[in-house]
């Protein structure tokens, strides 16, 4: 019998996140998923809304070995074709599985760079991102209960709690953290080996709860590209191209990175920053407002939401709230200001708006139930 809680999963999809209507089209891209329950549920309810469903199914090994053998010329073969069917979509839902989540870790560093640059920021960043409604989530795979030091059976629990929340009660808790960030100018955030300052003036605010992601909680901006000064210390591990990335820290004048380090792999690390002009300038700032997520797991569209986080993501800014930095990189990295990891203070103008992990003006005070 199939997973009740898998229909309840689709529908938040077709009807929350995409709000499918009568003839439009939409791509469900499943990746390494260990049975195929939750996209056939997708087809059922997409068709049901009068929508036409498209799948693809891809395995992570095969591509990897696409990745490692292929030429410039194949891959640009690859991406223009699935940029032609993207094209042709109005919406697209992209599940990803973990059967192994270090399966490119030993693609090149200079092969990565050209699938990044071929296919990634060729279909994705260029035409998913700006011209579809689009969400995309992870499955539960023991491999992620592993990840999160759960059982399996506990995962998946947490999962489908998280993944099927409340995300209108959400978005109305996110209104007033929305209007404070869009009348904002400067921004300081400080904390163990952080203490960080740029501007965000006149760039458009966003709040997440649960049209793009799944599971949801962030609100977002971008930092005006040139006006990132100090250094920030990131403490929330990350899995980037099939490499784990630990104690990155970034330091910053007038929105360059100038110096970047990590744990062990700076060299790569650097390697990455140095893909494109864009890459070593912010595209994205958020506030991770999930407190159903507590800590990190090693997956990024649950560590980016973690309540009392917050993200600063080195490349491509969205175009929803955008300052003008155009990248193939998009790297979402995580400080989580939370007691338990060091503690941390976040300043509108002067105001201090968030203090280890909880906000403190009493009109956020609802962001903050689930914390204790």
């Amino acid at each position: 019998m199939a997973d009740p809680r898998l229909a309840a999963l689709a529908d938040v999809l077709v009807q929350h996140s995409c709000k499918l209507q009568p003839g439009e089209k939409v791509l469900i891209e499943a990746f390494d998923l260990p049975e195929p329950t939750l996209v056939l549920e997708l087809v059922q309810k997409a068709t049901a809304a009068g929508a036409v469903p498209l799948v693809q199914w891809r395995s992570n090994r095969i591509l990897r070995s696409i990745y490692q053998n292929s030429s410039d010329e194949g891959l640009k073969l690859i991406g223009d074709l699935d940029r032609h069917t993207m094209e042709q979509m109005d919406a697209y839902i992209g599940i990803r599985g973990a059967e192994n989540s270090n399966e490119f870790a030993d693609v090149p560093g200079p092969q990565m760079k050209l699938v990044q640059e071929r296919i990634w920021k060729h279909v994705h960043i260029d035409v998913r991102v700006p011209k579809t409604k689009w969400v995309v989530l992870r499955y539960p795979t023991a491999s992620m209960a592993q990840s999160a030091h759960m059982s399996s059976e506990a995962f998946e629990d947490f999962y489908f709690d998280v993944c099927t929340a409340d995300y209108a009660q959400m978005e109305v808790n996110q209104r007033p953290l929305k209007a404070r960030m869009e009348a904002a100018r400067e921004i300081h955030i400080v904390g163990p080996g952080t203490d960080l300052t740029f501007s965000v003036e006149g760039i458009p605010v966003v709040a997440c709860s649960g049209d793009r992601n799944i599971p949801d909680g962030e609100v977002f901006t971008a930092p005006v590209k040139n006006s990132v000064n100090g250094v920030i210390q990131y403490n929330a591990s990350s899995l980037y191209q099939g490499t784990v990335f630990e104690d990155i820290r970034f330091e910053f004048k007038d929105g360059q990175i100038v110096d970047a380090d990590c744990r062990g792999k700076r060299d790569r690390l650097n390697e990455i920053l140095d893909s494109d002009e864009g890459a070593r300038y912010i595209g994205e700032w958020a506030i991770g407002c999930n407190n159903r997520i507590r800590q990190p797991m090693l997956d990024t569209l649950f560590d980016e939401k973690i309540g009392g986080s917050l993200h600063f993501t080195p490349g491509n800014a969205y175009e929803t709230a955008d300052n003008g930095n155009r990248s193939q990189v998009h790297w979402d990295l995580v400080l989580i200001q939370t007691p338990a990891y060091g503690g941390g203070r976040i300043y509108f103008d002067g105001e201090l708006i968030r203090q280890d992990g909880r906000f403190v003006p009493p009109d956020l005070h609802p962001l903050n139930a689930g914390l204790d």
